[in-house]
């Protein structure tokens, strides 16, 4: 099922010995577009700290009563590596932090998540994960250097979107994955020019991302979007719905894909 960023905005995380504070952003990686990290701001008990939270670490989620359950504990949090998270996060910095929380890497496999789709097949106590944690971090050292592309999903939004032959629209919200918190919709706000027109678009078709500029250049012209199936609101988000989108654009699902 898919979900709203701008809804998660506030979502509560519970520890397993109490509240930890509320999700303020989500910070994906441009490349894979998987959201990697929840900011949360903490509570007067650590001095409203934001810390990082990963998904790694989510159980199931409460939605009815916007709960996010995680399997650490408060002191875990308050004893975790400080990251400033109003600056960019190195890869050191996540080398850091999953060596603290003991997780292997995400980056060390094909998959959104290490070798699998899931990032609770990361977390130490899954018995099922089909990854070797050992042979993850090795991997992951003879890319050290690489830093990732960490964004954060708040700032996306309002980005200017730029089409094969013009501007078009600017986003106006993002869709993500509930089970694998892969971003698979950016939704594109074209009233500038259709009144008041939405679309869907994947960011399979993204180009470049210009954090400079604050654009998003999509592989697609802007007659072809404007006759994509329109938006309307998210009762729509269905296969049925989402098939037609890849069927208009003559592209594969992202589930066919990555064999869902």
């Amino acid at each position: 099922m898919l979900r709203s960023m701008n809804n998660l905005n506030d979502y509560e995380i519970v520890a397993k010995d109490g509240n930890v504070g509320h999700v303020k952003d989500f910070l994906f990686d441009d490349v894979s577009w998987v959201v990697r990290y929840f900011v949360v701001e903490t509570g007067s008990w650590l001095s409203s700290r934001k810390v990082l939270i990963s998904p790694i670490a989510v159980e199931e989620p409460n939605w009815a009563k916007k709960i996010l359950p995680v399997l650490i504990t408060k002191e875990q949090v308050r004893n975790s590596p400080h990251i400033d998270t109003d600056k960019p996060v190195s890869r050191q910095h996540e080398f850091d932090y999953f060596g603290y929380y003991g997780y292997p890497n995400y980056w060390g496999g094909s998959g959104l998540w290490g070798a699998g789709m899931y990032p609770y097949n990361l977390h130490p106590g899954y018995t099922e994960s089909n990854q070797d944690p050992s042979s993850m971090n090795n991997s992951a050292e003879n890319n050290q250097e690489m830093d990732p592309n960490l964004r954060s999903c708040h700032a996306v939004i309002g980005y200017h979107i730029h089409a094969l032959d013009g501007e078009i629209g600017h986003v106006s919200a993002i869709f993500v994955e509930e089970n694998t918190w892969a971003i698979r919709y950016l939704v594109i706000d074209t009233s500038n020019w259709w009144g008041g027109h939405k679309v869907l678009i994947s960011p399979e078709w993204v180009d470049e991302v210009s954090w400079l500029n604050a654009t998003v250049s999509i592989d697609l012209d802007r007659q072809t979007i404007k006759d994509s199936p329109e938006y309307l609101s998210m009762k729509q988000l269905n296969r049925d719905f989402e098939t037609g989108i890849y069927s208009h654009y003559g592209r594969p699902g992202y589930w066919v894909v990555d064999g869902d």
